[in-house]
């Protein structure tokens, strides 16, 4: 059983690359990215510069909830891409070249 340290890449779907991208959003563990939810977390790694990806998103959401990535179907897929797209327009991701982020980077306001 995962303890609250487990990397993130425990959570069905989600690989060893998964538990970078989330780190870089500054989510460390499966049980934080459990406790935020498919869609916060989702936002998170927008908003800290992941492309965004239709596929990668629901795998997330069905990961959370212990199904394979390709048990997401029909109604519940389009349901799906809504709020995917209504993540998609709420984010605006950071520009990592900004003079105000470069400094905040330079002084670890922002996470790696």
């Amino acid at each position: 059983m995962p303890s609250e340290t487990s990397p993130v890449s425990t959570i069905r779907n989600l690989g060893p690359k998964s538990d970078e991208v989330f780190a870089r959003a500054g989510i460390t563990t499966a049980d934080a990215l459990r406790e935020m939810g498919a869609d916060a977390a989702y936002k998170r790694l927008l908003e800290t510069g992941s492309k965004p990806h239709f596929i990668g998103y629901y795998a997330l959401v069905m990961g959370l909830q212990g199904r394979p990535w390709n048990d997401c179907q029909g109604d519940e897929k389009k349901a799906l891409r809504k709020r995917f797209d209504a993540l998609k327009a709420d984010v605006r991701p950071k520009d990592p070249n900004s003079e105000i982020e470069k400094i905040l980077n330079e002084i670890g306001v922002i996470p790696r």
